[in-house]
C-alpha cells in the first residue's frame, strides 16, 4: 500500500491520534468513510453518462 510497512503506518496513526484525540478519531474515520461513499457515486455516475452517449 504505497510502499508503506507497518512500522509507517503505525507511526503515522499514532501521530493522527495524538493531533486529533481519541474522542474524534471515530467521527474523522465516518467523515471520511462518507467521503469514498459519495466519490464512487459521482465515479459510478460519470461512467454511466459515458455509456450512454
Amino acid at each position: 500500500m504505497f510502499g508503506l510497512g507497518h512500522q509507517e503506518l503505525l507511526i503515522i496513526l499514532v501521530v493522527v491520534l495524538v493531533l486529533f484525540g481519541a474522542k474524534r478519531l471515530p467521527e474523522l474515520a465516518r467523515g471520511l468513510g462518507k467521503s469514498v461513499t459519495e466519490f464512487r457515486k459521482g465515479v459510478q455516475q460519470d461512467d454511466e453518462t459515458e455509456s450512454e452517449a
